[in-house]
């Protein structure tokens, strides 16, 4: 790293912290803090879905995928387009009747307040577990490029990240997932140019992919092992994709803080294309490392573009690409930190100390935030680098739950027989039985490929409530 890509990095950082002291004095009390008062347009809600979903595991994974295979992932992200609209159509306008704070209220109102306190738990746990990773994630470029030990990496991060979150709130975090997301979008766009110039130029480069077979986009093998299939990542996506943007308050808790339910629809549905074009140019940049020479066939996948940085990339250049991994990092990070501890706050800390003033309610948000991004920091160095890429890990994660969560919702639309101790043993047995194939894969469910674990996941809940309120009665 030279001088200049230092300076283009503290460039970078500045602004990220002049928007967080500039959203901070517009914090009055913890609606403001947690929804943005209700008032953030549709498009910038619509960006800073993408930003949060997108990470670093996307930014450093993606194109080390596309590198070593094809463009099959690209099936995954059409699933995702499936699932939101979806979405859109049955469980939005649930959120919008009445004040909701997260997206844990409704299922209050079905079942009562032990299923709500239990999903928002289930939530908090699975976040702080998924997005642990993440930062663990984004510490491999960062140590990479600095000459850092992952711990003080990890720590640069979450420490940077809760500075602009726990002084501006929800607000800081969307305007600053704009910037962020910009910011990274550049620097793949920057990136794939110079690696198809290295290959040859882009007529050559697409020659020889085309030839090599890493442009195929489509799967059609019908494969419960395989994990990009069409049936698989389309039907998996689709689940994934709706259990995360219409179950996980990380992002509901932004479609609520628009103006209505018109607004959240053109957010979610919008995010959803804006979705599969960037998976297409973050393929498109591991295509063109493949062409350029990078790979060497023994470094982890994930080290593929944090590598290309360093060797080929120019001065200056260098540090922008950095500060867009950084960027895709933090918009994450920011966005969990604000969602646990609207959750935390919302869910569990109002309800049992029946202490509701919102002033009150902004200043325990702050300690929650702080609490979290501790959690975040200590979870993140537990973790430690394998062949599997970080983003597939990290879904992998998220699918313990997103099952559970999202086959509760089902059960609480199609099932009026199930009650709430119906819904909770269901998600406890489904939770349950997720962990186990997830971690240990056992017998023939060790080759199920990872887009299945949410529809898998899904019908253990449903069938589960079902019977038991059948049994019950």
């Amino acid at each position: 790293m030279t001088g200049l890509d230092w300076t283009v990095m503290a460039a970078y950082g500045g602004v990220v912290l002049a928007l967080g002291a500039y959203f901070a004095r517009q914090q009055r009390d913890a609606a403001d803090y947690f929804l943005g008062r209700h008032q953030l347009p549709w498009w910038t809600v619509m960006f800073s879905v993408v930003a949060t979903e997108t990470s670093a595991l996307s930014v450093i994974s993606v194109p080390g995928i596309g590198a070593r295979s094809d463009l099959g992932f690209l099936q995954l992200a059409i699933g995702y387009l499936i699932g939101r609209i979806g979405v859109a159509a049955w469980l939005l306008p649930g959120y919008f009747r009445g004040e909701q704070e997260t997206a844990y209220a409704r299922l209050e109102a079905r079942f009562g307040p032990q299923t709500r306190r239990l999903a928002s738990g289930i939530f908090m746990v699975i976040r702080a577990m998924g997005d642990s990773v993440r930062v663990f994630a984004t510490a491999i470029p960062l140590a990479i490029v600095t000459g850092w030990t992952i711990p003080v990496s990890v720590i640069a991060v979450v420490s940077a990240t809760l500075i602009y979150t726990w002084a501006g709130g929800l607000r800081a975090v969307v305007w600053t997932d704009l910037l962020q997301l910009g910011l990274y979008v550049l620097g793949a766009v920057l990136t794939l140019a110079v690696a198809a110039q290295l290959a040859g130029g882009a007529d050559v480069l697409l020659s020889a992919a085309r030839e090599a077979g890493k442009l195929r986009i489509f799967d059609f093998r019908i494969s419960l092992s395989a994990p990009y299939t069409f049936l698989g990542a389309v039907v998996g996506g689709a689940m994934l994709s709706a259990a995360s943007h219409g179950t996980d308050h990380l992002m509901v808790q932004r479609l609520l803080a628009t103006k209505n339910l018109q607004s959240a629809r053109k957010a979610l549905v919008g995010s959803g294309l804006v979705v599969v074009l960037q998976f297409a140019l973050f393929l498109l940049v591991g295509t063109a490392l493949w062409g350029a020479g990078i790979d060497d066939g023994i470094s982890p996948s994930d080290e593929l573009y944090p590598r290309f940085i360093v060797e080929h990339l120019p001065a200056g250049l260098a540090g922008l690409v950095v500060a867009g991994l950084l960027a895709a990092a933090m918009s994450t990070v920011s966005s969990s930190l604000n969602s646990l501890a609207s959750a935390s706050t919302h869910d569990f800390y109002a309800p049992l100390s029946r202490r509701n003033d919102p002033r009150h309610l902004l200043a325990v948000g702050r300690w929650m935030t702080l609490a979290w991004a501790g959690t975040l920091a200590v979870g993140a160095l537990s973790f430690s680098s394998d062949e599997q890429p970080v983003v597939e890990l990290a879904l992998s994660i998220a699918s313990i739950t997103y099952g559970a969560l999202l086959g509760t919702y089902i059960l609480a639309g199609i099932a009026k027989r199930v009650t709430q101790r119906d819904v909770i043993l269901a998600m406890l047995l489904a939770c349950s039985a997720m962990l186990v194939v997830v971690l240990f894969k056992p017998g023939p469910l060790g080759t199920l490929a990872w887009p299945w674990y949410v529809p898998l996941g899904t019908l253990i809940t449903v069938v589960t409530g079902i019977a038991s309120s059948w049994l019950r009665n």
